[in-house]
């Protein structure tokens, strides 16, 4: 489905805007901007980062590569040595259930803490929940480090625990835990309008600030959600979100889109059979003892 693009201005810088994002436009303005949320086949798409690079490139938007819990599809994307901006990240599975979005100021930091905390606790099925690493533990073990820690689709696809937010509301995760965070996500175009708008107000209770992302799977979904700044680097682009000074523009999926995203990450979910679906049921269980400790609380 086609959108209209509208011109986003320096004027709208700290809010959301729901509509496709004019990356001419945006350029025009001086502003910088990136899809803070995508995935490629390093983790659980399909999508190769030299392709994904070029579409990026093609579409003038920079981007920064989330994959769950590993950080190869990031390297091989900062090796390729394109003009495409590139924000070092990573989404962490943590084992009560939330992703996290961590943005580092530079890759090395990101690999220096994915080496000293992460692959130590990948699981056989690597994108799937951490062993020992909840989302308190993650926040412990970035604490000192020069990152911005934002929570991925707070409302939990369906309801589910890798929201933050969605957790918060079960009585799983405190206001105090949430309110280590610096960010949510409270654009993601995986979600619904109804689940993003929840997310803003959450975000707004718990002061917290925003990004938004695609968390696309598929090639053709970089850019339709992104997070643009009047900063002209990647201190001040990340500097920028921690002040509330980054704007957000994008759409969320249609149903199509949404149906086809779930397809493409759960054949690579499939293709590791035995194991993934080992660790789902590992994690199935505390889940249930946590609902069931709650109603009979």
């Amino acid at each position: 489905m086609e959108h209209p693009v509208q011109k986003v201005n320096a004027d709208f810088i700290g809010g959301v805007r729901y509509e496709a994002p004019d990356h001419a436009g945006i350029a025009e303005e001086g502003l910088l901007c990136a899809d803070m949320h995508f995935h490629t086949n390093s983790s659980d798409s399909f999508t190769d980062v030299g392709t994904l690079l070029k579409l990026a490139g093609k579409r003038g938007t920079g981007l920064s590569i989330t994959d769950h819990n590993l950080i190869s599809g990031l390297l091989k994307a900062e090796a390729e040595k394109t003009d495409v901006f590139i924000v070092p990240g990573i989404e962490v599975s943590t084992t009560d259930g939330p992703h996290i979005l961590v943005y580092f100021y530079s890759l090395s930091e990101l690999e220096e803490f994915w080496k000293k905390e992460i692959s130590g606790r990948l699981r056989s099925c690597p994108w799937l929940a951490l062993k020992d690493c909840t989302t308190a533990q993650l926040l412990n073990r970035l604490e000192g480090s020069n990152c911005i820690v934002s929570a991925a689709h707070p409302m939990g696809y369906f309801g589910s625990n890798k929201g933050a937010e969605a957790c918060n509301r079960k009585g799983y995760i405190d206001d105090a835990t949430i309110s280590r965070m610096d960010a949510y996500e409270v654009l993601c175009s995986g979600m619904l309008r109804e689940n993003n708008t929840d997310a803003l107000k959450a975000a707004d209770r718990h002061a917290l600030k925003y990004t938004g992302g695609t968390d696309g799977h598929l090639l053709n979904e970089v850019g339709n959600v992104v997070t643009y700044s009047e900063s002209q680097d990647l201190d001040g682009f990340l500097d920028s979100i921690v002040k509330g000074r980054a704007g957000i523009v994008g759409l969320e999926k249609d149903s199509q889109h949404r149906v086809m995203m779930g397809c493409a990450s759960f054949t690579k979910f499939v293709m590791h059979g035995i194991p993934a679906f080992y660790t789902e049921l590992c994690l199935l269980g505390p889940n249930i003892r946590r609902g069931l400790g709650r109603r009979i609380g």
